[in-house]
């Protein structure tokens, strides 16, 4: 008798542990998301060149031959209005705003957008990004 309420217990618990992984993985992206679109509206340039990922910053700044500070305003992002879903997958999210779509991935400090700027675009091609990594 006490092996299936064990393993009743044990699976509970298990259920219950995946369900809060993702939900705490939404959150991380959708709160790095909004932090990086709040930092743009505010022209808060450093703080949204510190939430993106390190390809994306680095190939910014080779292409723009300007620091990310700089060069960042130059992309002309457009403000993504209120968030309309959050997708995670592993490691991966996709924020998507009204006006656009963020793609993110976790690193070991946290989330950091990959790419910004993104619309979906018909054809073989999902998104067409104005801001995205190497």
């Amino acid at each position: 008798m006490r092996v299936p309420l064990l393993l009743g217990a044990t699976t509970a618990v298990i259920v219950l542990s995946a369900c809060g992984a993702p939900q705490a993985r939404q959150d991380g992206a959708s709160t790095a998301g909004r932090t990086f679109e709040a930092a743009l509206a505010a022209g808060d340039f450093r703080a949204a060149c510190g939430l993106l990922a390190p390809g994306s910053r680095e190939q910014l700044e080779e292409d723009e031959k300007k620091p990310c500070e700089e060069a960042l305003p130059s992309q002309e992002l457009p403000r993504g209005g209120a968030v309309r879903s959050v997708e995670v997958y592993g490691r991966q999210a996709l924020l998507g705003f009204r006006d656009e779509t963020l793609f993110l991935s976790q690193f070991d400090d946290g989330w950091r957008v990959t790419a910004a700027g993104c619309v979906p675009e018909p054809g073989d091609e999902p998104y067409r990004c104005v801001l995205k990594g190497a």
